[in-house]
């Protein structure tokens, strides 16, 4: 079943032949596939981890930052994550309970702690999270470099495609 209309009079398809338009839905559909399996890969990691996307957002920043050997303070997550001070306060109080971080003494700075990621759940979500991130590696991999640069350009011409315009970006 075509996920997508293919009679939408706000499709250009002045130029392409009907075996050209039938290709472009079925890229979409690939996509829209694409999308709700790592949709689905999301839900399950989080519910393996126990914990939300906030949560999720907030220990990848940590992992990313710890494997650069930079600090992250809960100032460096509430600017990743979004939210308030509160919030974040709120975030690492759950995170250090679930055994998900610690505090640690700012080498530098008295008035505020670092946060690091436990070796727990550093290897959760390595064994987890890291290996689906392999998996997609080796599917990029597998491109030749032709292909990788075409999906490249499509990927980047989606992006500013999707970019909210009109109403939209105005809300």
């Amino acid at each position: 079943m075509r996920y997508f209309s293919t009679d939408s009079d706000l499709i250009d398809r002045s130029g392409l032949s009907e075996r050209s338009i039938d290709q472009c839905f079925h890229v979409l559909d690939a996509l829209r596939e694409w999308q709700v399996a790592a949709r689905a890969l999301s839900a399950a990691s989080k519910r393996y981890m126990k914990l939300n996307e906030s949560d999720m957002l907030a220990i990848r920043m940590i992992i990313r930052a710890t494997e650069r050997s930079e600090l992250v303070t809960p100032k460096d997550i509430s600017r990743e994550v979004g939210i308030s001070a509160a919030s974040t306060t709120k975030l690492v109080d759950r995170l250090v309970a679930g055994g998900h971080l610690v505090r640690v003494p700012h080498p530098h700075d008295r008035r505020t702690t670092c946060l690091q990621v436990t070796d727990g759940t550093r290897r959760s979500a390595h064994d987890t999270i890291g290996r689906q991130h392999a998996r997609r590696f080796a599917a990029a991999a597998s491109l030749t470099p032709q292909d990788r640069e075409a999906a490249i350009r499509f990927l980047t011409a989606l992006t500013e495609a999707d970019a909210p315009q009109g109403e939209l970006a105005s809300s």
